[in-house]
């Protein structure tokens, strides 16, 4: 009778799993049900005006002190090789105190992120990767910040894209 019981019950649960992974088409649904078309826009839109917030604030507080930390890293970007450090990291300062401006504004946003996407790759092969994964706790200064920035810029890069002309007209 315990076996029996057992045995129901399995199948029950069997039959279940069954339901929750085939979907009406009879593919496998290994994943939820997709995000509700209303509210992506604005989903997008909380994290496009967050990456432009926290860039801007990188910026604004490498501006505010510009020496030590712009001239200091131009001296680094010298001694690594990058002619004229100085100036790339004054032109980098200033990308990231204006470029958030058109991420929140809307405009030329696929740009702004391009743009960002070369600066936090190239600051995180530079400086992060060689520090490991993590950020905090079982490492220091890693790239897991990085990686996240990165998916949020090319996430939102991507959905402001201008369509092609071949995707317009189907």
């Amino acid at each position: 009778m315990l076996i029996g019981a057992l045995v129901a019950k399995q199948l029950r649960f069997i039959a279940a799993c069954r339901r929750l992974v085939l979907s009406r088409r009879g593919f496998v649904m290994v994943l939820g049900p997709r995000a509700h078309a209303e509210r992506t826009e604005l989903a997008l839109s909380g994290i496009r005006i967050a990456l432009a917030v926290l860039i801007f604030i990188h910026g604004a507080f490498r501006a505010s002190h510009w020496d030590p930390y712009v001239t200091g890293f131009g001296e680094w970007l010298g001694s690594i090789g990058f002619p004229y450090g100085l100036y790339w990291a004054a032109a980098v300062t200033i990308y990231e105190l204006v470029a958030p401006l058109f991420l929140l504004a809307r405009r030329f946003v696929t740009l702004a992120c391009l743009g960002h996407i070369v600066i936090v790759g190239l600051g995180m092969v530079l400086v992060h990767y060689p520090a490991g994964w993590f950020v905090v706790g079982a490492g220091r200064n890693g790239m897991e910040y990085s990686v996240l920035l990165l998916v949020g810029l090319i996430a939102v890069a991507w959905a402001y894209a201008p369509k092609t002309a071949r995707q317009s007209n189907p």
